[in-house]
């Protein structure tokens, strides 16, 4: 009988990432998901405030949700058209798997209440069906807003670390969980915790946006085609 790996996972802290990028909107598309993320960021202020930890908690949960949801639709993409998915299901999955990571993490600094798991319940089951059925019809779309809510989640994390470092939050040890993941040092601190997921957030950031780009790519090909059939 073959065995499971049950290795653990493992990923590197990208130092190197650019935190400052922002996509100006520019079509109707975009506004409409910068609007939609801009929404969902004013509820996120007013409800958690300052509580970064507990905020992290509930978005995390909302966060992981898109690359299980791109990946799937991906994946039967592919199957419908035979044709290479050009790594894009590999991608949102490890997307998916990389925020689910960035949730058991917090788990274990945060500590969720009652109302809060109920929270994050009745969050995940509204926002799943919802980018469902925006993945469904407008895919572009769906990847522009994980693209701004991940500049939002970087604008986040940046703010958590601020509060940390002036002493506003407790700077307290990493969880075991972080440690093995990012392979970070055996006394590494929130800080060097809260870096890590940093990083992650901008890099699905690139990420998203870039698969707008590309699908912005294929659909000016596809014009193009039909303007040669057109005029040949």
């Amino acid at each position: 009988m073959q065995q499971i790996d049950t290795r653990p996972l493992v990923r590197q802290v990208n130092r190197d990432a650019d935190l400052d990028i922002h996509v100006a909107p520019q079509s109707l598309s975009d506004r409409v998901a910068f609007s939609f993320v801009k929404l969902l960021r004013f509820f996120a202020d007013k409800f958690f405030a300052t509580r970064y930890g507990h905020r992290a908690v509930v978005l995390e949960t909302v966060a992981a949700v898109p690359g299980m949801v791109g990946g799937l639709w991906q994946h039967l993409k592919a199957l419908r058209y035979m044709r290479d998915d050009e790594g894009w299901i590999r991608t949102l999955l490890d997307e998916a798997e990389n925020e689910r990571m960035h949730l058991m993490t917090f788990i274990e600094i945060a500590q969720p209440n009652w109302f809060e798991r109920a929270l994050i319940i009745a969050v995940q089951l509204i926002f799943y069906n919802f980018y469902f059925f925006l993945y469904l019809f407008a895919p572009r779309t769906a990847h522009r807003v994980v693209g701004y809510f991940e500049e939002e989640a970087v604008y986040s994390y940046t703010q958590y670390l601020a509060e940390v470092d002036a002493g506003r939050h407790e700077n307290v040890p990493a969880p075991q969980i972080a440690i093995d993941y990012w392979q970070l040092p055996s006394d590494a601190r929130l800080r060097d915790v809260i870096i890590a997921v940093r990083a992650d957030e901008a890099e699905h950031r690139d990420v998203n946006h870039c698969f707008v780009d590309k699908i912005d790519e294929r659909r000016e090909g596809r014009r193009e085609r039909r303007r040669s059939l057109v005029e040949g």
